[in-house]
């Protein structure tokens, strides 16, 4: 790019050619420019601005001084203001007839200075991450929530009960009932545990839920006490804590099959409900599990199939090989661990994680 000093000169040249009688396409011509960009370097923002990102710009007039800099420094670190933020050290220094810069300049000079910090006592706000788990095979971690079924009674409401395992989706219990109950949970949890007999097994099992009043009611905590269960809370209004239980709600829901009208009685959403989970557990080729379903992953039959998978596809590719060129077939592996509301780098989550097996 033509710096400004040569836009300068060139328009010099143009003009002072131009007033001895030499036409101005012929005048840009010589120069090598055009008389559009002749005239655009001649108006007066264009050639007095150099508008190139690398240009060299002088210092806004209003930008603190070094000195003022050093005063805010020495007004923060006063020991009457180490526990007070800049909206309140401004004003009391305008009442002792001293004005240095304005609040968010106070920010800006003690960001640069790494000096930005929360002052006295109180820590800062925000609530507490929920503790992470990993589920390296089944019946380590269950995830489990309540949700609504409409029935034939406007304003009233039948509860679907669900708890899935987050390694294989499985669903791994459910109840419905007409009320939101800590009793109706902690026996659903109860069977549950001998169904899939959590007492014999050595590992821990962990139960993870959102805050809602049966999950933390007295019942259901003193029968996770006596199972030896550990309980996880989501965070308070918190919405993606759950995400299994969530998801697999939203996929119950959006079946083609879900009914469009309310249930008429209880015993009729207990018979959907029921064809649901079979569907879900037995046929649902889950998107998560590289489309085996739940419950080969559950009993550890995924391997098998997606091993037969990969197979075929290496030998379609050997019959075909000009149809993949360099790329290799799909990847059919399954990951060994399930993360629970897990942290965002490998590094952070390291110290925190607890190991559910």
């Amino acid at each position: 790019m033509i710096s400004l000093q040569d836009r300068k000169n060139a328009v010099n040249l143009i003009e002072q050619t131009m007033e001895q009688g030499a036409r101005q396409l012929a005048a840009c011509q010589v120069l090598g420019l055009s008389v559009r960009t002749f005239q655009r370097w001649k108006q007066e923002d264009n050639v007095k601005v150099d508008g190139r990102k690398t240009a060299n710009r002088p210092a806004p007039a209003n930008k603190l001084t070094e000195s003022e800099c050093q005063a805010i420094l020495a007004a923060c670190n006063e020991p009457r203001f180490q526990s007070l933020p800049p909206s309140q050290i401004v004003p009391t220094l305008l009442d002792e007839g001293r004005y240095i810069a304005s609040v968010s300049s106070y920010y800006r000079v003690l960001k640069a200075k790494g000096q930005q910090h929360r002052r006295g006592r109180v820590n800062a706000s925000g609530g507490r991450k929920p503790t992470s788990y990993v589920a390296k095979g089944p019946n380590q971690v269950w995830s489990w929530d309540i949700t609504y079924v409409r029935s034939n009674i406007k304003g009233q409401f039948y509860y679907l009960y669900m708890v899935e395992d987050i390694f294989s989706r499985m669903i791994v219990a459910w109840e419905i009932h007409e009320t939101e109950s800590a009793d109706h949970a902690a026996e659903m949890i109860s069977k549950a545990c001998l169904k899939h007999d959590i007492g014999q097994l050595d590992n821990l099992l962990v139960l993870h839920s959102d805050n809602g009043s049966p999950m933390k009611g007295a019942t259901m905590l003193s029968t996770l006490q006596r199972l030896g269960i550990v309980p996880s809370f989501s965070r308070p209004r918190v919405s993606n804590d759950n995400p299994f239980s969530e998801s697999t709600f939203r996929t119950m829901k959006y079946r083609p099959d879900y009914p469009t009208k309310p249930f008429g009685c209880l015993t009729e959403a207990r018979e959907w409900s029921s064809g649901f989970v079979t569907w879900y557990n037995e046929e649902h080729k889950h998107s998560s599990l590289k489309f085996v379903t739940p419950s080969q992953r559950h009993y550890g039959e995924a391997k098998k199939c997606l091993s037969q998978r990969e197979k075929l596809m290496e030998q379609a590719k050997a019959r075909n090989p000009e149809r993949w060129g360099s790329r290799s077939t799909r990847d059919w592996s399954l990951q060994d661990e399930v993360w629970l509301n897990p942290e965002r780098s490998e590094a952070c989550i390291k110290p925190l994680v607890k190991e559910a097996a």
